[in-house]
């Protein structure tokens, strides 16, 4: 790929004009943050419990004495043999700061619907230490968003990231054409595209106040990509994201180089 040249000069003065953009850019997210901190919180009335190291587990017990918790839905669904490359790749990020977040009163957890057993042995493969929890059949998930039904999939249609999806479910590649990225990621999770997408990636925000448990903030899709540290080092690399397809793999799956 063949990229225009210029001096330093020229330069220096192309990187000033980016700079107002950039920080134009910064004042805007910061904005944003302020906006998202001012939604309404709305009461959880519901009794939610969970499969953790320390045992069975409430909404409430899952902040561990902070006032705050943030969720997230990491795609690892009952019927998959591993967890999503995708959502691995951000964990591989969060993994590291979680234990700052932790002591400034925000507990940062992982919330899947696959069994406590094969979180902690994929967990214990990627070497990892942030808390996860399993929220088998506690319908977590499917309340916020993050996990949905084969009904849903192929008859209603799914509700994800504030829009409903045509029902459909997702089908396999034409003969001759290859498989899908769906399909790919598919079989690195052990799984069909179906049971798949059945599942999908997202946080939410909580916060506790006079025993009550808030709900004060979602996103997904899209929404996540500031929470995907490779990509925000990607963005300022030369050539950017520069994908051509699925090209990232679980940390323990790359050939050497």
């Amino acid at each position: 790929m063949r990229h225009i040249t210029g001096t330093q000069e020229e330069w220096l003065a192309a990187r000033l004009d980016l700079l107002e953009a950039e920080k134009a850019l910064t004042r805007q997210s910061d904005e944003l943050a302020q906006r998202r901190r001012a939604l309404p919180w709305v009461a959880i009335d519901k009794d939610y419990r969970f499969d953790t190291d320390q045992g069975r587990a409430s909404l409430a017990d899952l902040f561990q004495g902070r006032s705050q918790l943030l969720v997230y839905h990491f795609m690892f669904g009952p019927d998959y043999q591993a967890g999503c490359p995708s959502c691995s790749s951000i964990a591989d990020s969060f993994d590291g700061f979680a234990v700052h977040l932790a002591n400034h009163d925000v507990m940062l957890m992982a919330v899947s619907r696959a069994p406590l057993a094969k979180l902690r042995a994929y967990k214990q493969r990627m070497g990892w230490r942030f808390p996860w929890a399993s929220s088998r059949d506690a319908g977590f998930n499917f309340d916020f968003g993050a996990s949905h039904t084969e009904a849903q999939q192929f008859e209603q249609g799914i509700a994800y990231n504030y829009r409903r999806e045509p029902a459909c479910g997702c089908h396999p590649a034409p003969a001759g054409t290859g498989q899908g990225p769906e399909g790919r990621l598919a079989a690195m999770c052990g799984t069909d595209a179906n049971t798949y997408l059945r599942e999908r990636p997202g946080m939410s925000a909580f916060a506790i106040e006079d025993g009550t448990v808030y709900h004060t903030y979602s996103t997904y899709a899209r929404g996540l990509d500031g929470l995907w540290g490779m990509y925000q080092w990607l963005d300022r690399a030369p050539l950017g994201r520069n994908e051509q397809g699925v090209w990232w793999r679980r940390r323990d799956e790359y050939a050497g180089r």
